[in-house]
């Protein structure tokens, strides 16, 4: 008897497929050795979906694209340059990486993990900003730890 071989296509929603990326993002960038945050709300409004700061104090900031349409409709990645040294889209397997621009570094997640598929290019912060930003992370994260004891 022949074995037969069974094809299973999975189909995600956008909000799962996001998910799993910047799970996967944030899974990378603690592997790389990076302390990384999900959502985080810059200076200039913006909100980064996965920040992360390096053992050197580096910071590095992920834009999870859930798809193509995602990527096409979204133009405001252009806005986190100023508050990372580096940036990186973090996107599924299957996203058609040929439409995103070169000059950003590329990362490819899901759930599990992820790899660095291109590095980005370092531009460092001006110390003020650096520490600043670096102030601001730290509080974030300690923040994130507290648990309410009246909420059970």
């Amino acid at each position: 008897m022949a074995a037969a071989l069974l094809q299973i296509d999975l189909v995600f929603s956008r909000s799962q497929t996001t998910l799993a990326v910047t799970r996967g993002a944030a899974r990378l960038m603690v592997d790389l050795g990076y302390a990384p945050l999900l959502e985080v709300c810059l200076p200039n409004g913006r909100r980064a979906d996965v920040m992360a700061l390096g053992p050197r104090g580096d910071i590095v900031i992920c834009e999870v694209k859930s798809g193509a349409e995602d990527y096409r409709v979204d133009r405001k990645w252009g806005e986190y340059g100023p508050f990372c040294d580096a940036f990186y889209f973090a996107v599924a397997p299957e996203f058609p990486s040929n439409i995103l621009p070169d000059e950003p570094g590329l990362i490819v997640a899901d759930g599990f993990g992820g790899a660095v598929l291109r590095d980005a290019p370092t531009s460092p912060l001006a110390p003020a900003r650096r520490k600043a930003l670096t102030i601001a992370l730290a509080r974030l994260g300690a923040m994130r730890t507290l648990r309410d004891p009246a909420a059970g």
